[in-house]
């Protein structure tokens, strides 16, 4: 009896070269901002992260997969219109950017991560601003507190790094692909959140009180800035109220998504995790 697995391998366009120039173009895709940006295109590697991306709406253009690690049917992870590729195990490990992996990978088309883009489900969106991060493992926290929280959108202010980088994939363990997320200047997101009447409350020293004594049942935007420079001037002056998490040990500061999780959940605990 044939192996249906097998069999199913049989059918798809097979790449065996690293020298093949899809190849090429991928390894591009994963190591290049420019190349992600151009082509609107970006690579997701593994089972979780694919399976994310779909529920999440995106298009995936194209399958890859290396039967010797892969075991199962590539085509339950395909969209509509998705190429299935079958790929050697060297293929794979040129393209493939964790050291740990599952044999799979999808080349997806970027979203529209304008403040444009974005829909609220309901008139009281809770929204989570981080202002200017830069390491992609805080982003990918920021991205897994706030899908642990369900929030209604995370926009990333005067973004450093593009959010299709793999480091951000791969830390928000596909978190990217299940939160609502736009990007913009602070002067934008200020002027955005203004005209939708949502309240700014910004977590920073100057001119604070501390956050549990703040009513977050309204339409509230919470904003967290670097561990290292805090929040920019704007977000001081146009905030609603600025925010403190009081600190009792010797530091004054903690990790910027541990900050925005303490933060997030005393909303949604004042809205009865609604």
């Amino acid at each position: 009896m044939k192996n249906p697995i097998r069999y199913l391998c049989s059918m798809y366009k097979t790449i065996s070269s690293t020298q093949n120039s899809l190849v090429k173009q991928l390894v591009a895709l994963s190591e290049k901002s420019r190349d992600r940006k151009k082509l609107g295109l970006f690579l997701i590697e593994g089972e979780r992260e694919i399976g994310l991306a779909l529920q999440g709406g995106y298009q995936l253009n194209q399958l890859l997969f290396c039967a010797e690690i892969f075991s199962g049917d590539p085509a339950l992870f395909a969209s509509e219109g998705t190429e299935i590729i079958k790929i050697s195990e060297e293929v794979y490990q040129k393209i493939a950017y964790r050291t740990t992996t599952e044999g799979i990978l999808a080349v997806a088309e970027t979203k529209d991560l304008t403040l444009d883009s974005l829909h609220f489900k309901n008139g009281n969106p809770l929204i989570l601003v981080a202002e200017a991060p830069e390491k992609p493992g805080n982003i990918g926290a920021l991205l897994r507190t706030a899908d642990a929280a369900n929030v209604d959108a995370v926009l990333i202010a005067n973004p450093r790094t593009d959010l299709y980088n793999p480091n951000i994939i791969r830390s928000s363990v596909g978190c990217l692909f299940t939160n609502q997320v736009a990007t913009g200047t602070s002067e934008e997101i200020v002027a955005y959140l203004t005209a939708k009447d949502i309240q700014i409350f910004s977590a920073t020293l100057q001119d604070s009180k501390p956050y549990h004594n703040s009513d977050f049942t309204k339409p509230t935007a919470i904003v967290v800035g670097t561990e290292a420079t805090g929040l920019t001037q704007i977000w001081r002056e146009q905030s609603t109220q600025n925010i403190l998490i009081p600190m009792q040990g010797t530091i004054d500061s903690m990790n910027v998504s541990v900050a925005a999780g303490i933060l997030i959940f005393e909303a949604k605990r004042q809205r009865n995790f609604q």
